[in-house]
């Protein structure tokens, strides 16, 4: 699955949340919202009506679900939405900015959707867990959940480095292959670099700059546990 379809999976997603939480909308809005033409949202809502998705279009005014259709809610068990919850407040201790953003408004989504009793209980213990403060003059980042996404779309990307015992400031083309994180170390990117031909380990705060690049690369064959395995044998530090 490409870019593309990936994309117009998640837009074909959000017209049909849209149609849920609007009792009329025309195809201009939603064409200004998602940023593409009328005429792609034609298409996308003849997709979801092939789908089997009751969409009723009023000449002049819009589209609406036909009435009484909902999309099932997801639902959470007590002990899932517990997890969740204190999952929250580490995420929230997170050096990476970035991280801690796609968190908070994932967590909003969910609560939205817990059953009354169950987001009385979860206020309550969210209220009764706390995490220490991070370690301190542990470094800071931003760039967490753009390097997810080139990782998970097999996107270069161009950093600027800079080394931690010199100071030597780098710019690399990279390939990320994984995250790794210590409480000591912060997050970590592992990467195959293009200057020093080799796999290497780049902590997040001391990336200055990251670009996304649109070249592709081939997917990885190394596996994680390899890689880590034989860090373990060479005493591999992050890259200086």
């Amino acid at each position: 699955m490409n870019d593309n379809e990936i994309k117009r999976i998640s837009r074909l997603t959000a017209i049909l949340t849209q149609l849920q939480s609007k009792r009329v909308i025309t195809s201009t809005t939603l064409a200004e919202k998602f940023g593409v033409s009328v005429r792609t949202i034609y298409r996308d809502i003849k997709v979801l009506e092939q789908a089997g998705v009751p969409i009723s279009t009023a000449e002049g005014k819009g589209y609406s679900l036909m009435e009484g259709y909902r999309i099932p809610p997801v639902m959470f068990t007590e002990n899932e939405a517990n997890a969740l919850i204190t999952v929250e407040q580490v995420i929230l201790k997170n050096s990476d900015s970035s991280l801690v953003m796609a968190y908070r408004d994932a967590i909003s989504k969910i609560k939205a959707v817990l059953l009354y009793a169950t987001k009385d209980k979860v206020e309550l213990l969210a209220n009764r867990i706390a995490v220490s403060p991070a370690t301190p003059n542990m470094g800071s980042s931003n760039s967490l959940t753009l390097i997810q996404n080139a990782l998970t779309a097999f996107k270069m990307l161009n950093i600027t480095y800079q080394s931690e015992h010199k100071g030597e400031k780098t710019k690399r083309d990279i390939e990320p292959f994984a995250l790794y994180y210590t409480l000591q170390e912060s997050w970590a990117l592992i990467a195959y670099c293009h200057l020093r031909k080799d796999y290497r380990m780049f902590r997040l705060d001391r990336i200055l700059k990251v670009t996304s690049l649109e070249l592709d690369f081939t997917p990885h064959q190394l596996t994680l546990a390899s890689y880590l395995k034989d860090k373990e044998n060479k005493f591999m530090t992050p890259d200086t």
